[in-house]
């Protein structure tokens, strides 16, 4: 890394939900960090992904879906994605170019009013676009706010990603890099579902178990077609009497276990998952330093 004029900084992804804003910071950082699903207010959480290179390391804040919120888990979310435009170095407003200008995005662009950071307008959807629809769509859009720039943007095919983070460039201050270069996510929904996992192992088992248990997300993907996550995770525990606690009688206790984590799991993701549990054990390993990093534990 050159540190002369090198720049780095933080972008949050607003929209309405469905734009696309989970696909196109997958697709800048170039790895999936954030999962990508057809239903509307997957993310329901701030996910952080990292794209960094030789001159610049740009954090991208995916935030949830902002729209009229119908019980409290969705006046949280708005919150969430609210309060991002106030701590980050730019704000990319992504838009379904595709879809007409509705009363939500008239919304949206209102919190854009009193804002001081720089708002940047992503028209994604453009490959469905004809070129004259294109420039409809750009026109249209660009008319619901004050935007530093307009980019048009394909998230699915890669169109104009590049020209994107050249302009997103300008607007974030110079400094060193906030993360390590090959970090592209701060905060993985691996970790997350690995602790609604042990969390259910906490709430069911008794005394000998907890403390000894550790969860591996060894596979998480999207089954294509299915509208569906297939995760397979391993418990482990330090002795074979705790294995045969959390089997359970018939495999009741697993079973229980694993109906408890899908609850939790399926809310965050705002997906229907396929969990597939296994219990392993792994002696002592409260005590073997290469167990613990194993674990996400950083010696």
């Amino acid at each position: 890394m050159n540190d002369e004029n090198y720049r780095s900084g933080f972008v949050a992804l607003v929209g309405r939900p469905n734009v696309g804003k989970s696909t196109l910071m997958n697709a800048l950082i170039g790895e999936k960090v954030a999962i990508v699903t057809p239903k509307p207010q997957t993310t329901r959480n701030r996910i952080h992904g990292i794209f960094t290179d030789d001159k610049r390391q740009i954090i991208f804040v995916d935030t949830p879906g902002i729209h009229k919120p119908r019980n409290r888990l969705g006046a949280y979310m708005v919150e969430v994605a609210k309060r991002a435009l106030n701590e980050v170095d730019a704000v990319l407003y992504v838009v379904d170019g595709s879809a007409p200008v509705g009363n939500g995005d008239q919304e949206i662009a209102g919190y854009f009013k009193e804002l001081k950071t720089p708002v940047l307008l992503a028209v994604n959807k453009v490959d469905t676009l004809s070129r004259e629809e294109t420039v409809v769509a750009l026109d249209q859009y660009a008319k619901l706010a004050d935007f530093a720039e307009v980019v048009p943007i394909s998230a699915l095919t890669g169109a104009n990603l590049s020209t994107l983070l050249e302009v997103l460039t300008k607007y974030l201050p110079e400094g060193p890099q906030f993360y390590p270069p090959n970090m592209v996510t701060d905060q993985p929904e691996r970790f997350i579902v690995a602790e609604l996992i042990r969390e259910q192992v906490l709430a069911l088992t008794r005394d000998e178990v907890p403390h000894a248990v550790a969860v591996e997300v060894e596979e998480m993907e999207e089954r294509e077609g299915k509208n569906l996550v297939y995760i397979r995770a391993n418990i482990y525990v330090e002795k074979e009497s705790q294995k045969r606690i959390l089997i359970g009688k018939n495999g009741a206790m697993l079973k229980a276990i694993g109906q408890g984590a899908r609850a939790g799991i399926e809310a965050l993701l705002g997906v229907r998952t396929f969990l597939d549990l296994w219990v392993k054990v792994k002696e002592d390993w409260r005590d073997t330093a290469s167990a613990l990093r194993q674990f996400g534990y950083d010696l």
